[in-house]
């Protein structure tokens, strides 16, 4: 997510706490909030994705998704 979107949604949540936003605010601010979680929700599945367990026995293998 770019930086300036990253601002806005902070500067929307400051209004929300200060004041109030308009419908239209909201709607970004909902929008804004889910790209952002989405971004974060790929890069951690990247990140688990490639993770890789050293046993202690020097043995690796890839971390396995629970059932």
């Amino acid at each position: 997510m770019e930086h300036e979107k990253i601002e806005r949604l902070n500067e929307l949540a400051r209004k929300k706490k200060n004041g109030g936003l308009t419908p239209e605010e909201t709607a970004e601010q909902a929008a804004l909030r889910q790209e952002y979680l989405d971004g974060y929700r790929e890069n951690m599945k990247a990140m688990l994705e490639n993770l890789v367990i050293r046993e202690p026995d020097g043995t690796e293998h890839k971390l396995e998704k629970k059932n």
